[in-house]
């Protein structure tokens, strides 16, 4: 590992720890609670930004996902096709998840979050230059894919712990 994969390590790691802060000793109800009527709940934004790092880590691996290779896909039984991620989700896409279990959201979390720890700790310092995706302009390198998965993932486990801390201190 080198210097720049060991910062992406210690991000992922960040994220992951404040997911399970985030959900742990959530109720169903809590977890599918919207502070408004078209805002996020926590369990949407975890499984979101879940599936997101789980995409675009397959996609750079070129392996299967963790929601169909786990089998989380079947666990968590959604109205989705399969490859959603939520981008794109509506309002009603985005109740539709439901109120799945805390353990249920960190097991899948934990799961491309090893996957994601994996991955890093083969990556060489020449690989994060590589061009990963040529549909932009300029196009995308694996650095750049990497720093704006931790970006999006860090956004949104930053909204569910805002989440929580209006639904525990009943402000929501």
């Amino acid at each position: 590992m080198n210097a720049s994969t060991e910062l992406l390590v210690d991000a992922f790691d960040r994220i992951r720890e404040e997911v399970e802060a985030t959900v742990t000793g959530l109720t169903p109800e809590e977890i599918a609670a919207r502070v408004g009527p078209r805002a996020n709940p926590i369990g949407w934004l975890v499984w979101h930004l879940t599936r997101v790092q789980d995409d675009h880590i397959a996609e750079v691996t070129g392996r299967a996902q963790v929601w169909t290779r786990d089998r989380w896909a079947e666990r968590f039984a959604l109205p989705f096709p399969t490859e959603a991620t939520g981008f794109g989700h509506t309002s009603e896409d985005v109740a539709a998840l439901g109120a799945p279990e805390a353990e249920l959201l960190i097991g899948y979390h934990v799961g491309v979050h090893e996957r994601t720890v994996s991955y890093l700790n083969r990556v060489k310092i020449g690989d994060l230059a590589e061009i990963v995706d040529d549909r932009w302009n300029p196009p995308v390198t694996l650095g750049v894919r990497l720093v704006s998965l931790v970006a999006e993932d860090l956004q949104h486990v930053g909204q569910a712990a805002y989440v929580r801390g209006l639904l525990r201190d009943g402000t929501a």
